[in-house]
C-alpha cells in the first residue's frame, strides 16, 4: 500500500492535517447521531404509511443505523485513524467507505439471522426480497459515507487554507516590526559611538545576540521567559546611551517562565514608552512593567511618564508596530484579545491582554 513520505516521515503532523476528524469527540459523535436521525426519519417516511404512523419501525430503523452501524463505524474509524493518516488521501477515503459498507452489510446480515425485519410469506420471494434489502443499504451506506467523507475533506481543506492565510498574515506583520526595530537599535548605538566607542562596541554584539535570537520562530509563540530575555537585551543598549536617565520597575514576579507570548511584543511596548516617554525628557523616567496571569487570562501593561511639552518634541515613533501586535494578538488569540492605550496620573499606558494556557499546561493535556 503506498504511502505519503512526508506524511510517513512525520507521523504527528500527518495526523493532524488528515481530512477525517477524531471521531470519538463528543461534538463529531453528536454532529453523527443527529445526522443518522435525520436519515432514519427519511427512510421511514419514505416508506408507504399506513394508517397509523409505526413508532416499532422508527425505533428499529434507529436501532440498526445508529446503534448498530454508525457507531461501530465511528468507533473503527476513530481506532484505524492513525493508520489511514499515512495512507495517501483517495486510498484513505476509499477504505473509510469500504469499512462502512461491510459494517453495514454485516449489520443487515445479523438482522436477517435474528429476524428483526419482515419477511415475505412465499418463499420464492424470499431470496430477491433479500437481495434487494442488502443493496439498498450498501448503496444508502456508499452515497451517506461518500458524502460525509466528501463534506470533511473540503472543510479540512478550507481549514488548512484558513491557517496558511493566518500565517502569512503573522509573517507579514512580524517582518514589519523586525526592521523597524533594527533601525531604532542601530539609531541609538550610531548616537553611542562619539561618546563612548567601547559600549558601542558592547552594544553591537548585544544587537548580534538580539537578532539572532529574534530572527527564528516567526509568527510562533515564545516563552514569557525567552520574550523577557529578549527585551532585557535591548534596554541594555539603550541603557548605554541613556544611562541614568532609563529607570525601570519590574512587576512581573508572578509570572510562570513557560507562558506563551507572540514573540517580539514585549520589546516595542517598552520601545514605544523610551522613545515617547523617556528619551525627550531631560530628566528620563521610569518605564514600569506590570503583568498577571489569572483565570487563563494574561495581562501586561507598560507605562511611561507623560509630558504633553515634551511629546511635541517627538517624531515618528513605534506607532505602527504597536497596531501590528494588535493584528497578531487578534489573529493568534481571537477576538478575546485586545490591546489598549490610556493615559492617567501623569502615565502613558499601554496593556495587552489574551486568554492562554500555560505550554507545560498544553503538554500534560495532549
Amino acid at each position: 500500500m503506498p504511502t505519503d513520505g512526508r506524511n510517513a516521515a512525520r507521523p504527528g503532523r500527518a495526523q493532524q492535517e488528515f481530512f477525517l476528524p477524531v471521531l470519538c469527540e463528543a461534538q463529531a459523535l453528536l454532529v453523527l447521531v443527529m445526522l443518522a436521525e435525520l436519515l432514519v426519519m427519511v427512510l421511514v417516511l419514505a416508506e408507504p404509511m399506513g394508517p397509523g404512523f409505526d413508532w416499532s419501525r422508527l425505533a428499529l430503523t434507529s436501532l440498526f443505523v445508529q446503534w448498530i452501524v454508525l457507531l461501530l463505524s465511528a468507533a473503527l474509524l476513530c481506532g484505524l485513524r492513525p493508520w489511514l493518516a499515512r495512507l495517501h488521501t483517495g486510498v484513505a477515503g476509499g477504505l473509510c467507505c469500504t469499512m462502512v459498507v461491510g459494517l453495514t452489510l454485516l449489520a443487515t446480515g445479523l438482522t436477517e439471522y435474528f429476524h428483526l425485519v419482515d419477511r415475505p410469506s412465499t418463499p420464492s420471494d424470499l431470496s430477491f426480497v433479500e437481495f434487494t434489502r442488502y443493496l439498498r443499504h450498501g448503496l444508502i451506506a456508499l452515497i451517506m459515507s461518500a458524502l460525509l467523507l466528501r463534506y470533511f475533506y473540503l472543510r479540512n481543506q478550507w481549514r488548512i487554507q484558513q491557517q496558511a492565510e493566518l500565517q502569512s498574515r503573522l509573517e507579514a506583520l512580524q517582518a514589519r516590526i523586525k526592521p523597524h526595530f533594527l533601525f531604532n537599535t542601530l539609531n541609538s548605538i550610531a548616537s553611542l559611538v562619539p561618546v563612548d566607542a567601547v559600549r558601542a562596541e558592547q552594544a553591537v554584539l548585544d544587537l548580534s545576540d538580539l537578532f539572532r535570537a529574534s530572527l527564528g520562530k516567526v509568527g510562533t509563540l515564545v516563552t514569557w521567559k525567552e520574550e523577557l530575555a529578549l527585551s532585557k537585551r535591548y534596554l541594555r543598549i539603550e541603557q548605554y546611551r541613556l544611562g541614568e536617565r532609563l529607570q525601570l520597575d519590574w512587576r512581573i514576579d508572578t509570572i510562570p517562565d513557560d507562558l506563551p507570548i507572540p514573540q517580539l511584543t514585549l520589546q516595542p511596548l517598552l520601545e514605544n514608552a523610551l522613545v515617547h516617554g523617556v528619551a525627550p525628557r531631560i530628566e528620563g523616567g521610569v518605564i514600569r512593567v506590570e503583568a498577571d496571569y489569572k483565570g487563563g487570562e494574561f495581562i501586561l501593561c507598560v507605562s511611561n511618564p507623560y509630558d504633553e511639552v515634551a511629546q511635541r518634541k517627538v517624531s515618528g515613533g513605534t506607532h505602527q508596530a504597536l497596531s501590528n501586535i494588535g493584528a497578531r494578538l487578534a489573529a493568534l488569540f481571537g477576538p478575546r484579545a485586545s490591546l489598549s492605550v490610556d493615559r492617567r496620573d501623569g502615565r502613558h499606558f499601554t496593556c495587552l491582554r489574551y486568554p492562554c494556557a500555560r505550554l507545560t499546561q498544553e503538554s500534560s493535556a495532549i
